[in-house]
């Protein structure tokens, strides 16, 4: 017998999950993010990388990238990114000044 706190972990891992899949789909198909956050790169993808990409950031997990050129995200995926996600966006709210 699953117990609920189990069920409410494995609802949350679900939601995130979609979430991110969301998310993925939406740079996939569009280039609107000023950049992109590609999750556990492979260790050759900085070298792979599409002429006229910036590395705006990095970490152990993730490696932030701009590029102005079209087809970005194909790009990033063809030098063998895993999952690329939307960066640099500013959300809902407006920025305070």
């Amino acid at each position: 017998m699953i117990t609920r706190t189990a069920r409410h972990l494995r609802g949350l891992g679900l939601v995130l999950a979609a979430w991110l899949a969301v998310l993925a789909g939406v740079m996939r198909f569009s280039d609107a993010a000023p950049a992109a956050l590609v999750l556990f790169p492979s260790s050759g993808f900085l070298a792979a990388l599409p002429d006229g990409t910036a590395i705006v950031g990095r970490s152990a997990l993730s490696v932030t990238l701009r590029s102005d050129r079209a087809g970005f995200v194909r790009g990033l995926y063809q030098a063998g990114a895993r999952a690329v996600l939307p960066a640099g966006l500013t959300g809902c709210l407006p920025l305070q000044v």
